[in-house]
């Protein structure tokens, strides 16, 4: 869990804001729920809140990758609720797609950099609620190199921290 707070201290704020170093110091833990962690922070006069987990598994591991992280961010100042982010922990291919998928559900994603969103924001409550109901949510992805890379993650406390940030940001 250590690495989990230190990244929602230092590197949270840079993946949502741009990194603004005041806003790094309001991150505040809600909770750990086995898996997943809850935080809220301040910004501008709105909270955001976001759950976050670490991939139980990722194969094959490109070279030079570093933790990667699966976010469900709710910014009620902008009517955003359970923004689903990836973000891999390597870089990924160019215009490429990613794909989630979570108790038989599939879902696209598009990617970035080493991130990936939903490629259609309307599906986010789907793919939240089938975070919650699921046991393990698995992300396919293509690396920068070419590899198509697996990532496992555990669902485990999923829907408690869900409640947490549903709590702190309603």
């Amino acid at each position: 869990m250590a690495s989990r707070g230190f990244l929602a201290a230092a590197i949270v704020p840079a993946l949502l804001l741009g990194g603004a170093p005041a806003w790094a110091q309001s991150v505040r833990l809600l909770g750990d729920f086995n898996a997943w962690s809850a935080y809220a922070a301040s910004e501008g006069g709105g909270t955001i809140c976001f759950a976050l987990t670490e991939p139980t598994e990722t194969a094959p591991a490109p070279e030079g990758a570093t933790q990667g992280y699966l976010y469900v961010t709710h910014r009620p100042g902008e009517n955003v609720r359970n923004e689903i982010n990836l973000v891999a922990g390597f870089d990924l291919a160019p215009d490429s797609t990613a794909t989630a998928s979570v108790g038989g559900a599939r879902f696209t994603l598009f990617t970035q950099g080493d991130a990936a969103w939903l490629d259609d924001p309307a599906q986010s409550e789907s793919l939240a609620s089938a975070i919650r109901a699921g046991s393990s949510l698995v992300i396919e992805t293509t690396s920068a190199a070419g590899i198509r890379v697996t990532q496992r993650f555990s669902l485990s406390g999923a829907t408690a921290a869900s409640q947490a940030i549903g709590n702190e940001c309603s």
